[in-house]
């Protein structure tokens, strides 16, 4: 009979695995034994039921220790490995030896997971290339088909073709992909205009809103509701009519205004407010207040300098990822410290502009159906929030909208997010006139439009431009007559993308905008990314508009 220090202790294994873990048998050998027992990735055909578990949820402490230990330099990379096997296995073969003597944690993870592959870095540029003939060429690169799904995997797996921004962001992001739309309609891309489309349907079937992304972590959540946009682009360039999506349109309003009408004054549910007038508008936020999965690392470090319960920093720092704006002075209390940040207690400018946009579209989509009732209906709704927020987002002595603290009862910085209500038609002349001279004051540059005129080190403010504000600024003011400014912050905007291609060939997600010569933005919780999805797509929209003589 073997002496008790010697006898082996059986160790979880999947199905058809027969190896016992000794005490005393060295750990390399342990890991070399499973690395060779490793079964084939389990890949399920087509679309698998819907699954919401996220990587931290199912390794627990096997994920807390990866990210802490700093396993990888980007937070994001682990959460996007598949599993080998039942994660369920390899919890309890981690919880099996993680003590034992010489345990690697770094082997340990190679040999449980598959790191995930890296796309479009072979592609190399053609410096030859025309800037509007290199975002053509990058569309393929961009593009993800279907494919079997890897079980376990984070990944939510699409029915149709779709395109992802580049670099670390290897899945489709739902507010970035209208500008990205932008640029394939300009480029004829009419068949990945119409999967993305379904895509996004497809999502708001499936989960009842478009994610932030399709990843299991970002379920919690969404972006700036803008499938109203895709659906508007739609109709426009013929690509399908706007009556297909009129129940998603519907689905996505309940998933913002969840819980709205049973709210009394100065109350808040999910996305909805109640301002003490018994108005109701809305608010970013996440159903989840822990760290996110893919900054778990940044989340935890930046809930150590505040004062506040963890969970309500980390509730705060999700509602600015689905903002879009992550981060900016925007949703700081105090600009220097993002440990201050409190979203959930502003009432956005853009949020409820688009939830505006998203109500007319509902209108005017049930006008053509016939449907008086439901026109009826959003039309007043659209015009009860316009009128809200013209209320308590409208500064008459600035001359400009500015998001609203509600817990403070107080208007808040004033940012780039002024010219949404333009772009979607919400604003008067009179206050479509008052914003371009708080623009061309406060955020205008030789570069194009500014994103707010504080410097924070964060990569939503001074002194980075973004295509997307580029875009509905230009839009916005065009469309209330101020072709000068529009044409402008276009020209500009062009020319700044057109120089660093001249000099780099490539994109970039942001530009360093605030005086010298075009460069890269910095700021922000990772490095600067290439790609990339909305800034071509913008930049493509407008040398459709204004050629090629980026002067």
């Amino acid at each position: 009979m073997l002496n008790e220090k010697h006898q082996t202790k059986e160790i979880a294994a999947p199905e058809g695995e027969e190896f016992r873990l000794s005490e005393l048998e060295p750990i390399e050998l342990i890991l070399d034994r499973m690395m060779d027992a490793e079964p084939e990735p389990e890949m399920i055909e087509g679309l698998p039921p819907s699954d919401a578990l996220t990587p931290a949820d199912r390794y627990m402490e096997l994920f807390t220790s990866v990210q802490s230990s700093q396993l990888f330099a980007d937070s994001k990379t682990f959460p996007d490995c598949p599993p080998k096997m039942d994660p369920l296995d390899i919890l309890l073969r981690y919880r099996r030896i993680k003590n034992h003597p010489g345990f690697n944690l770094k082997r340990f993870v190679e040999a449980h997971f598959w790191l995930p592959e890296p796309h479009g870095d072979e592609y190399v540029s053609d410096p030859g290339d025309s800037l509007k003939q290199h975002i053509d060429k990058l569309w393929p690169v961009l593009t993800r088909q279907p494919e079997d799904h890897v079980s376990w995997s984070s990944l939510l797996p699409l029915p149709q073709a779709y395109v992802v921004p580049g670099g670390r962001f290897g899945e489709t992001y739902y507010w970035d992909s209208y500008f990205t739309m932008l640029g394939l309609a300009e480029s004829g891309r009419n068949d990945l205009l119409r999967t993305m489309a379904d895509n996004f349907a497809w999502m708001i079937e499936m989960y009842g809103h478009i994610p932030n992304g399709n990843r299991t972590y970002y379920l919690s959540r969404s972006q700036p509701p803008v499938f109203a946009l895709m659906v508007e682009l739609f109709e426009e360039d013929g690509v399908r009519g706007a009556r297909r999506y009129l129940d998603h349109l519907k689905m996505e309003y309940e998933f913002w205004m969840d819980g709205a009408d049973s709210l009394a004054p100065n109350q808040a549910y999910r996305h909805a407010v109640c301002l003490p007038d018994g108005t109701l508008l809305n608010r970013y936020w996440d159903d989840r207040d822990t760290p996110r999965d893919e900054s778990w690392r940044e989340d935890v470090e930046t809930a150590k300098h505040s004062s506040r319960p963890a969970n309500e920093v980390y509730r705060d720092l999700r509602a600015g990822a689905e903002s879009g704006w992550d981060y900016s002075s925007r949703w700081l209390r105090d600009a220097d410290r993002l440990a201050s940040i409190r979203t959930t207690q502003f009432i956005p400018v853009d949020l409820n502009a688009f939830l505006f946009k998203l109500e007319s579209a509902i209108a005017n989509i049930s006008g053509l159906n016939n449907d008086r009732v439901t026109e009826a209906e959003f039309r007043q709704k659209a015009e009860i929030r316009r009128e809200a927020i013209n209320r308590y987002l409208w500064d008459e002595a600035e001359g400009c909208f500015r998001d609203y603290d509600w817990h403070r009862q107080q208007l808040a910085l004033f940012s780039a997010a002024s010219v949404v209500p333009l772009y979607v038609g919400l604003a008067t002349h009179r206050q479509a006139v008052r914003i371009a001279e708080a623009v061309q004051a406060r955020l205008l540059t030789p570069g194009g439009l500014m994103t707010t005129e504080y410097e924070t080190g964060e990569q939503w403010d001074k002194p980075n431009g973004w295509a997307p504000l580029q875009w509905m600024a230009v839009q916005g003011f065009k469309l209330y007559g101020n072709d000068a400014l529009g044409d402008q912050i276009a020209r500009s905007w062009l020319k700044t993308v057109n120089q660093f291609y001249q000099q780099n060939h490539k994109l970039i997600e942001k530009y360093h905008i605030s005086g010298g010569a075009s460069r890269e933005g910095g700021g922000g919780e990772y490095p600067l990314q290439d790609g990339f999805g909305w800034t071509n797509g913008v930049v493509r929209r407008l040398i459709g508009l204004y050629g090629e003589n980026y002067d």
